[in-house]
């Protein structure tokens, strides 16, 4: 595991994620890693420096890691340090570095305590590490110190899930045995992205400072709270030995002479300690690494492929030519104005497979949505009946007439047609919708410059609204046209002399084919419910009839209803269901199938439901009045 070829994958990883940092943006592709994640004075520190062999990090009380550190061991005969954000410069001394990562920190975030997810980027030469990718993380705090934010605690919180919740990034938590382990502020959270405990690495530090006749044997074994990457114990230098400039190399010897004499640790010791925990976590990033770069891969060559698309569209642009910058725009400009007459026309490069848009919404509006609003405005016959009566008497004044009056014919015609007034405004809203939505759909291809997009989606727009109050004028001018002159001379005009002739030919067309109009899925939402809820069977609606099968080959008729005083009510759509609903029912009161006052029919949305209206519609099944608003 620690061969030549496996340690190029860490190094293969170490690059691309300084080509990340160097980008400035956090990567989309998820790089395999470890993060280290522990409460305030777990021990985080001393692990990391105990893997380096040399004292490297700031320390103190309170929160100290206030940026993620993203600490890359390499193996090598000599050993360095140095910064992605100063490259070229090699660190030797070792409290230099310390220092450099408290003024980039303090550069970031500032002095008083507060925290950054820019990463720091360190990359450690050594003869004695592994090569080994870590990320240091801020320590779990609870309380707010000195000037600090006050949702300190949640903005750590989330920095840490921003890391650990990627399904890539290894969890190595660090928690200190003199705690009670249910407690553990790392593994709490480990818990939350990975309950299964997959991806979770157990590190036991302070093993050396429990009480006496305490010890952490079944922690280490994998026994209280087991994780599939088990437990290793470490035991780091205390604050004194820190203090008393201890070398690290003599502590790592103090520590392999604790686990070979501790009575509860003697029979692992071999599985414990700092220099096992670097060759653990070189194995398991090794393996990860090579687990998951297949999949990697694949992600990263899409990306590629999107970016070098993307690119495309700049390869022959100099930023210092006006001439290209005129030309690039002009392209641009042509694209978006054939990819709106496409959508609109209907043969475009991007075809929607989800739901209508462009032309062909604009064409329901039409054949569909508007018949529908003319006939929503049904008149009320008594009513009718009522206004020509009084219309009739108001004109005749004190005379009493003998013939109809043509005034009165006129005066209830002309209020029957400013009526549709509202049905054709309404349509052109609805078209003019749509146009500004095809604007935006176009306007997207146009995303990498802003401006260009903005100014663009402007100006259509603009022209768009401006044209819209050009087409009202023009269909207002046009019902005020029909209203100032009622021609009767016309052939569709039934006057006495043709009502007869026109009634014949009326007997003769029913007569002729029963023409299906629709055919379609639907559901019966209320019956069948005591064998188990509502049905769905292959509806085919004629002119004369709404039949419905078992399937759509319409071998097995279920049931056959004719038309004759059907009308539709809307059906409030109940709590619990997704399904938009519509009833048919008897005006004469009769029951329409079988002992049902009412056929309950379902759809999956509200278009569908209005377009099975539309189509109810031109076979002569009206809306029920009461039931539309």
């Amino acid at each position: 595991t620690g061969s030549v070829g496996m340690d190029g994958l860490i190094e293969l990883v170490n690059r691309l994620q300084d080509a990340f940092a160097a980008l400035g943006q956090s990567c989309l592709l998820e790089l395999p890693q470890i993060a280290v994640v522990g409460g305030q004075s777990a021990g985080k520190s001393s692990v990391l420096e105990n893997f380096v062999s040399r004292d490297f990090l700031p320390r103190g009380a309170g929160i100290v890691t206030r940026r993620p550190l993203v600490l890359q061991l390499v193996t090598a005969e000599t050993e360095f340090a140095e910064f992605l954000h100063c490259k070229g410069r090699k660190f030797t001394d070792f409290d230099e570095v310390r220092q450099e990562i408290e003024a980039e920190t303090d550069r970031v975030t500032g002095v008083n305590k507060g925290i950054s997810a820019v990463p720091i980027n360190l990359r450690i030469y050594s003869p004695y590490v592994l090569s080994l990718t870590l990320i240091d993380l801020p320590g779990i705090t609870k309380v707010p110190v000195g000037d600090q934010p006050a949702d300190i605690e949640q903005q750590v919180r989330e920095m840490i899930m921003q890391f650990i919740s990627r399904e890539n990034c290894l969890i190595l938590a660090v928690t200190p045995a003199n705690t009670d382990l249910a407690n553990s502020d790392a593994l709490k959270l480990a818990k939350e992205v990975d309950p299964q405990g997959l991806r979770t690495i157990g590190v036991i530090t302070k093993l050396d400072l429990m009480d006496e006749g305490t010890d952490a044997r079944e922690i280490l074994e994998n026994k209280l709270l087991p994780l599939r990457r088990g437990y290793v114990g470490v035991v780091n230098r205390s604050q004194k030995d820190i203090d008393g400039k201890k070398d690290i190399k003599a502590a790592l010897l103090a520590e392999r002479k604790f686990f070979l004499s501790h009575p509860s640790y003697r029979h692992m010791a071999d599985r414990m300690g700092t220099p096992y925990l670097q060759k653990v976590l070189n194995e398991q990033i090794t393996n990860h690494i090579r687990e998951t770069l297949p999949a990697f891969r694949s992600k990263l060559q899409s990306q590629l492929l999107s970016v070098e698309h993307e690119v495309e569209g700049f390869k022959h642009f100099k930023p210092d030519d006006p001439a290209r910058k005129t030309k690039a725009l002009l392209q641009m400009v042509q694209q978006f104005s054939v990819d709106f007459e496409k959508r609109i026309e209907g043969s475009g490069d991007q075809v929607d497979t989800l739901e209508l848009s462009g032309g062909a919404k604009i064409n329901r509006v039409f054949h569909e949505r508007f018949p529908f609003e003319l006939v929503k405005m049904e008149f009320n016959e008594k009513e009718l009946r009522r206004e020509i009566s009084y219309a009739i008497k108001n004109i005749h004044g004190i005379r009493t007439g003998l013939f109809t009056p043509d005034m009165a014919f006129e005066a209830i015609v002309k209020k029957q047609i400013v009526k549709l007034k509202g049905p054709c405004l309404k349509s052109v809203d609805l078209v003019m919708q749509e146009l500004i939505s095809t604007v935006k759909k176009c306007t997207k291809k146009l995303a990498t410059y802003p401006r260009l997009c903005e100014e663009t989606e402007r100006i259509v727009a603009g022209y768009i609204r401006d044209r819209e109050e050009r087409t009202k004028e023009q269909v207002l001018l046009l019902i005020d046209i029909q209203v100032s002159y009622i021609n009767t001379n016309h052939e569709d005009f039934i006057g006495f002399a043709n009502a007869q002739q026109r009634s014949s030919k009326v007997s003769k067309k029913s007569a002729v084919g029963n023409q299906v109009i629709r055919k379609g899925w639907l559901t019966i939402n209320n019956i069948g419910i005591m064998k188990g809820g509502s049905k769905e069977y292959w509806f085919v609606l004629t002119a004369e009839s709404l039949s419905w099968y078992k399937d759509d080959e319409e071998k097995e008729k279920k049931y056959m209803l004719p038309l004759d005083n059907l009308k539709v009510r809307d059906v409030e759509k109940s709590f619990m269901s997704s399904k938009h609903i519509f009833a048919l029912f008897n005006t004469e009161q009769r029951n329409v199938y079988k002992d049902y006052r009412f056929l309950e029919l379902a759809c999956d949305s509200q278009e569908e439901v209005d377009s099975w209206k539309a189509s109810l519609l031109r076979a002569g099944v009206y809306p029920d009045k009461s039931a539309v608003s």
